[in-house]
């Protein structure tokens, strides 16, 4: 795939941003787990008090801001700012993992559990699981970024879009069942989402050790994310443009030249053989 000079530069800056930001966000869950799990880390959780789960929450909400803004600077129309910021985000997720690994040699396999989220409740679930979001997201991106840069447009429509949004909720739904079910053994619906309630909700929350992942209903979603890929790679596979071919070709022109010379030359021969014969 051939990127244009200033599409790579892009793309480079783009990378080593979202490396950067890895690297801030590793730095703050090295601090986090000094001071709450010096032993390491692990379920079930540490009781935090409420206005460091506040600053932790509104974190994430400044590190989405951030991802999603490079993406807004980065893209040439609507389609590719979507896409930087789906490459960015996933970069980031990847990259975490790894700064952590070197740092604190954590997590030990693909199969840790780990707290992935926390917006609008706590996701967890298998490190592998995010990772394959982001290797799907990047394919994504890269998808959109080759047909923006050809045709300077990527056709999507109303199927892609449907299969991206229902695959992304099935496999969030995949992060948060299991700790949902387990909060809902206490507290109603209405009552683990009540930050009034923080009190009376949160000791029982970090009680919480993830026992179940639905792999089946995450392979659900990420099956939607390959299919939605599939559709925009094979609708701009049809609008793709072919080669053209030179003014002359196109009109014909070249090839009666050729006709013409050919017939010209048989010509020639036929009256150097009638000379011949009269002679």
């Amino acid at each position: 795939m051939m990127l244009q000079s200033g599409s790579r530069s892009t793309l480079w800056w783009v990378t080593f941003f979202a490396i950067a930001m890895a690297f801030l966000e590793t730095a703050v869950v090295v601090y986090i787990r000094k001071l709450y799990y010096p032993e390491g880390f692990m379920f079930p959780m540490k009781l935090i008090a409420p206005d460091i789960a506040l600053t932790e929450f509104l974190r994430e909400v400044a590190t989405l801001i951030m991802l999603a803004g490079i993406g807004i600077i980065a893209g040439r129309n609507k389609i590719e700012k979507f896409g930087y910021f789906i490459f960015t985000f996933a970069i980031w997720d990847i990259f975490y993992y790894v700064f952590l690994y070197a740092l604190l040699k954590w997590p030990s396999s693909l199969l840790t559990w780990d707290v992935l989220f926390l917006i609008p409740c706590t996701w967890v679930g298998p490190v592998l699981a995010p990772v394959i979001n982001s290797l799907c997201m990047i394919g994504l991106f890269f998808l959109i970024h080759y047909y923006v840069g050809k045709t300077k447009q990527c056709t999507t429509g109303p199927w892609v879009w449907a299969l991206l949004v229902a695959g992304s909720l099935v496999v969030i739904a995949s992060y948060i069942e299991d700790y949902l079910d387990f909060m809902l053994q206490k507290f109603s619906w209405g009552q683990i989402f009540d930050l009034s309630l923080y009190d009376q909700t949160m000791p029982y929350a970090i009680t919480y050790v993830p026992m179940d992942f639905k792999w089946w209903l995450f392979s659900i979603g990420a099956a939607m994310h390959l299919a939605a890929m599939f559709i925009i790679w094979k609708r701009n596979l049809e609008y793709e443009p072919r080669p053209q071919h030179s003014a002359l070709e196109g009109r014909g022109i070249i090839p009666s030249a050729v006709g013409g010379i050919v017939r010209l030359r048989l010509l020639i021969r036929l009256r150097l053989l009638k000379t011949k014969a009269h002679e």
